[in-house]
C-alpha cells in the first residue's frame, strides 16, 4: 500500500508540472490506478455527496437490499458464492443528456449535489485526459476528439453501497473485472475499505484517503495507446466491518465513436508493437463487455476484432 501513487495536482501549472507529469506517466505504465489529492474538487462538496450517498442508503436503498438477501435466502449461505456482487446500486446518467431528474426516492438537495459533482468530475477528467495526452505527446484534445462521437461522451456515474457482509469469505462485493470504457474518477469511502488492484500477480489494496479521488483507466485507453497504458483487474471484496460507499463515474466513448490505436504513437513505436489491438465502434464492445466483463480482456480484443474481420 505505501508504493500506492498518490498525486497531488496542487502545482501542476507552475514549476512542479514535469515532475508531476512524471509521476501520472508512472502511474499509468505500471498501475493503471492512481490516487489525486488537491484536484480542484471542493471539500465541502465531497463531504455533501458522502453524507447525502449514506443517507440516502439508509433511507431508501437498505431495506430493500436486506429483503432481496432473505428471499435469495443468503443469511445462510455455506458455500462461495461466484454468480453474484454483494452490492446496492443505482445509476446516474449525466452526458450526453442527464436522467437525474427521473431517478426516483432522490431529495431535491442530493440531485442538486450530485449535478454540481459531475459537472467538477467533467471537467476534471478532460483535464487528465490532456495531461496523458502531453505524456504521450499526442496534441491537446485528442483523447477528447477520439472519445467524442457525434453527440460527444458518455459520462455516468454508478452509486453503490457495499453493506456488512455476515460471510465475507463466500461472497465479493464486486468480483475481479477491468473497466470497459475511458477514464473512470471515484470518490470511495474513506473509513472503510475493500477496493483492490491486481499488480505483478497480487491484490493490492487501493487505501482509503480523506477527499481523495481515485482515478483508472479503462480498455478503450488501453486499445488507444496500443497497450503503452493498461486498464487493470480489480474488485472490492466484502466486508464485516461496515458499510463501504463508492460512487464511480466513468467518462466513456460516444456510443458510435471509432475506438483505435492513435496513429502518431503507431508512427513513432518500433516495428514490433505495430497495431495489436482492433479498430471497433465502442457500442459494440459495450454489448460484447455486457456478457464477458468479469472474465479477462484479452478474449473480448480478440471477440471485437472477428466482429470487424467478418
Amino acid at each position: 500500500m505505501e508504493n500506492f501513487p498518490v498525486i497531488n495536482l496542487e502545482n501542476i501549472n507552475d514549476e512542479e508540472r514535469k515532475a508531476i507529469l512524471k509521476q501520472i506517466e508512472d502511474a499509468c505504465q505500471n498501475w493503471g490506478y492512481f490516487e489525486l489529492m488537491n484536484h480542484g474538487i471542493p471539500h465541502e462538496l465531497l463531504d455533501r455527496v458522502e453524507r447525502l450517498t449514506k443517507e440516502h442508503y439508509r433511507k431508501c436503498m437498505e431495506k430493500r437490499f436486506n429483503e432481496a438477501v432473505a428471499s435469495k435466502g443468503l443469511e445462510g449461505v455455506q458455500a462461495e458464492l461466484k454468480d453474484m456482487d454483494w452490492e446496492s446500486t443505482f445509476f446516474l446518467r449525466h452526458l450526453p443528456t442527464s436522467n437525474i431528474s427521473e431517478i426516483p426516492d432522490l431529495t431535491q438537495e442530493y440531485r442538486d449535489a450530485m449535478k454540481e459533482f459531475a459537472e467538477k468530475l467533467e471537467k476534471l477528467a478532460e483535464e487528465l485526459l490532456d495531461l496523458l495526452c502531453e505524456n504521450l505527446g499526442l496534441e491537446k484534445g485528442y483523447l477528447k476528439k477520439a472519445f467524442y462521437g457525434s453527440r460527444g461522451p458518455n459520462f455516468g456515474t454508478k452509486v453503490a453501497n457495499y453493506p456488512a457482509c455476515p460471510k465475507p469469505e463466500l461472497v465479493k462485493g464486486l468480483r475481479a473485472h477491468t473497466d470497459a470504457g475511458g477514464i473512470i474518477l471515484l470518490l470511495q469511502d474513506d473509513k472503510v475499505s475493500g477496493l483492490q488492484l491486481l499488480k505483478d500477480g497480487q491484490w493490492v489494496d487501493v487505501p482509503p484517503m480523506r477527499h481523495s479521488i481515485v482515478v483508472n483507466l479503462g480498455d478503450q485507453l488501453e486499445v488507444i495507446t496500443n497497450g503503452k497504458y493498461k486498464s487493470v483487474e480489480h474488485r472490492v471484496n466484502a466486508r464485516s466491518d461496515g458499510t463501504r460507499m463508492s460512487v464511480a463515474s466513468f467518462y466513456n466513448p460516444g456510443s458510435d465513436a471509432l475506438i483505435y490505436p492513435a496513429p502518431p504513437l503507431l508512427e513513432r513505436e518500433a516495428k514490433e508493437t505495430d497495431m495489436i489491438y482492433p479498430k471497433f465502434v465502442f457500442e459494440d464492445y459495450m454489448k460484447l463487455y455486457a456478457t464477458l466483463k468479469f472474465q479477462p480482456k484479452e478474449p473480448r480484443f480478440q471477440a471485437i476484432k472477428g466482429v470487424y474481420s467478418v
